[in-house]
């Protein structure tokens, strides 16, 4: 008896996949839990294992298709393995015609996909207005729609039959498709933009206190705790003070009301082979320097090894990016909605600073906040990043939560 290979849950906000790659071909041996198959989401690259051991008898959707949760990615046939089976994702014989006859229509290239077509319903959207989709064949998936609502209405395209045709390409051009996750970024990217009204302050941070503290404790912190103290600890302790002082920045617009969080799930920015994702260190408010730097230490290798798990980047309320990782020296940061701030932290640069009247070479890291002027005001704005940078210049007030 054939047992499925059904599409998993694949966790909040996330509707579809695409197969991106089959790790294994019909007729192979799989062992139970074995990853058979991996699917990209607009988040992540989910693996999905075999649910049980036996041979790969058939395959039901081909790399490229798009997948909602609960389909069937295939099936797996008690046994060892030995000569494949003949694919099932292979078309049968067409019985003959009774008679000639004109054929049916086939439907247009660009029909959407079932999730794609509940949202272009309820927002009265054509697939003519969009026009050909990036999933398999042409057609209209989900994150099509996202990014034609997302276009403000001056600049969305007159209701057109076709796409705009691809530009020929120049010698040494070639052209490769966005991965899912890539082209999520860049719609959520334009999205910020088009809809917050999006600010930045910035100010500068005098780095010396945090890396003497750092330096004199290192050993002994990473010796009882059994991970290294980083900065980033500073960091999310200092914003959780700030947050509880300025709630606006740690709150988010929906509709005409603005909703207050009592709690601080920190995003974490963190680059991996595939773009940059966000994990949340949930109740971060609630966490010590130790437990924090655990689980970021945890998020970072398990992005690089690509195990993270959706719902770990789902209920962030603000995060931090820290650009100085690649060489910053300043940036701007863009919102990640329905957030209303993101600290950007940058390049420890020793720089030469008035203090006590004299100067001295200090080691100076610049600090941005962009934030959403529609709830947050400017005065609030520099205030938190004020509180900030008296957090980090003097430890202290992180120990005793002032």
């Amino acid at each position: 008896m054939a047992t499925d290979i059904i599409v998993p849950t694949l966790g909040e906000s996330v509707s579809t996949a695409t197969v991106a790659r089959w790790l294994k071909k019909a007729g192979e041996a799989v062992a139970a839990d074995e990853p058979l198959v991996e699917l990209e989401t607009d988040k992540v690259t989910v693996e999905v294992n075999a649910p049980s051991a036996g041979v790969l008898a058939a395959i039901s959707a081909n790399e490229g298709a798009e997948v909602e949760p609960g389909a069937i990615l295939g099936s797996i046939a008690a046994g060892s393995g030995a000569p494949a089976a003949k694919p099932a994702v292979a078309a049968p014989a067409p019985a003959p015609a009774p008679a000639p006859a004109p054929a049916p229509a086939a439907p247009a290239a660009h029909a959407p996909m079932p999730a794609a077509a509940k949202l272009m319903a309820e927002q009265n959207i054509s697939a003519a207005q969009i026009g050909q989709g990036s999933a398999k064949d042409g057609r209209i998936a989900k994150g099509d729609v996202l990014s034609f609502l997302a276009n403000p209405p001056a600049t969305a395209a007159a209701p057109t039959a076709t796409a705009r045709p691809l530009r020929s390409l120049a010698q040494g051009e070639e052209r490769v498709k966005m991965t899912r996750l890539r082209a999520t970024i860049a719609r959520r990217l334009k999205e910020a933009q088009n809809t917050a009204a999006m600010l930045t302050t910035f100010n500068e941070v005098d780095m010396g206190a945090a890396m003497a503290l750092r330096s004199e404790y290192k050993d002994a912190f990473e010796k009882k705790h059994g991970v290294r103290l980083g900065f980033m600890s500073f960091f999310v302790r200092a914003c959780v003070v700030a947050l509880k002082e300025f709630p606006a920045v740690n709150a988010e617009i929906d509709g005409d009301d603005v909703i207050y969080k009592n709690f601080v799930n920190m995003g974490v920015a963190v680059g991996g082979p595939a773009g940059l994702v966000v994990p949340v260190v949930k109740n971060a408010d609630q966490m010590g320097f130790a437990q924090i730097e655990k689980t970021i230490g945890d998020f970072g290798k398990r992005v690089r090894d690509g195990q993270l798990k959706l719902e770990e980047m789902a209920g962030g309320s603000f995060t931090i990016t820290n650009g100085g990782v690649y060489g910053s020296l300043m940036s701007t940061p863009i919102l990640n909605p329905p957030q209303s701030g993101i600290l950007g932290m940058h390049k420890i640069q020793d720089r030469p600073m008035a203090v006590g009247g004299k100067v001295e070479i200090r080691p100076m890291m610049y600090l941005a906040l962009s934030y959403d002027h529609r709830i947050v005001d400017g005065k609030e704005a520099v205030s938190f990043l004020v509180r900030v940078k008296e957090c980090i210049e003097d430890p202290r007030r992180l120990m005793l939560d002032i």
